[in-house]
């Protein structure tokens, strides 16, 4: 009996010698100087990255610091249009004229329709008795007044009753990323980029994250559907010719070390914070993390680096987070994560000693039983 409790102790010794194996890094080890252990004695430590916490007094500081990680695209913004569409060439124009005169050029009833014209690549259509007429660049009424004009000088009673139906000149194109997808008319110059999503269903479900592209004259505009709903300054008129489309956000992060899971996920939203994301793979590992030192990595351009204020000092930052503090907390749900972000879990210095417990109690519960 002595000598298994003997051997029981040797082999519980023999572990701690050897060192347990861990799933992280202490913090120490992750935030050590890149000549650690090759410095001679009075070197000075060189650091290649700069390391922050994210609290109260920094986090101002760290929100005004160029974005990375994501496509960054310019927006337009709003504004009122009047109510009526510009015709445009390949509309389908549709008249009907009225003569009250009893011996009417246009026939004993004084009301003719006529065919439906397209407006050709001019800009115009021919009407009986005026000839092709330019009315491309016009509102309806403005062309029928136009036209009005010019046929009472051969018929002074003439009324001209006019309907445009939108040619291609006129059409949003929404190529994808909606449930309906298609060619949509403009009725008039004040339809707008949610009306059109209405007529669409709006966002096709299976997008995680939905962003709108709206390309005008070869530029390509971008904003984040949510904000869009949220923002009416967003919510622009139409032109003919616009093509928009939606696509998913593209954005992950990482999750490594003593964290409550270890993979790379998306965002499922286009502002997305630390402490959100932390909630999302389940906190950091009970057993094994330290909860003071939550590690967001972060790489920049270099064209970002700055002078701390208006951006970074290094390319590489390292973001701590304290999650046993109520300001460590709450700046945490300030602090926005961005793609391609690495969240690690470090390992706590109890985390070994609890392990070789456990390890003695188990070899130690098999001696006794035995």
């Amino acid at each position: 009996m002595l000598a298994q409790k003997f051997a029981a102790a040797t082999v519980c010794i023999a572990l701690a010698g050897c060192g347990l194996p861990r799933g992280a890094g202490f913090e120490s080890e992750v935030l050590a100087a890149s000549n650690a252990n090759t410095a001679a004695e009075g070197e000075e430590a060189v650091y290649d990255f700069a390391v922050y916490e994210v609290n109260r007094e920094t986090l101002p500081v760290l929100q005004g610091w160029p974005v990375t990680g994501q496509k960054t695209l310019p927006w337009l913004v709003a504004q009122e249009q009047p109510a009526s569409l510009i015709i445009a060439p390949g509309d389908i124009v549709q008249m009907t004229i009225w003569d009250a005169e009893e011996s009417s050029i246009f026939g004993p009833s004084g009301v003719t329709p006529l065919q439906p014209a397209s407006v050709n690549s001019g800009g115009r259509i021919f009407v009986p008795y005026i000839g092709d007429i330019q009315i491309s660049g016009m509102s309806p009424s403005t062309a029928r007044m136009r036209i009005e004009e010019e046929l009472i000088r051969t018929v002074p009673s003439a009324q001209v009753q006019l309907s445009v139906e939108p040619g291609r000149a006129n059409t949003a194109n929404l190529a994808s990323g909606v449930n309906a997808p298609g060619l949509y008319p403009l009725p008039d110059r004040n339809f707008k980029i949610l009306d059109l999503f209405s007529q669409a269903g709006g966002p096709s479900l299976e997008l995680n994250s939905p962003q709108v592209r709206l390309v005008r004259a070869g530029k390509t505009y971008g904003v984040p559907f949510n904000q869009l709903l949220r923002e009416p300054r967003f919510n622009v008129a139409l032109r003919g010719g616009d093509r928009v489309y939606v696509e998913d956000d593209d954005r992950q992060f990482i999750t490594l070390g003593a964290t409550g899971a270890q993979s790379i996920f998306d965002f499922p939203e286009t502002e997305f914070s630390a402490l959100e994301a932390l909630a999302v793979i389940g906190g950091v590992n009970a057993g094994t993390a330290n909860p003071e030192g939550v590690l967001i990595m972060r790489e920049y351009d270099v064209a970002a680096v700055s002078d701390g204020v208006k951006g970074p000092p290094k390319e590489r930052v390292v973001f701590k987070i304290d999650l046993t503090s109520a300001d460590g907390l709450f700046s945490a749900g300030n602090f926005m994560l961005e793609g391609n972000d690495l969240i690690y879990g470090t390992e706590s210095a109890l985390g070994p000693a609890l392990t070789l417990f456990n390890l003695t109690s188990t070899v130690a519960n098999t001696v006794t039983a035995n």
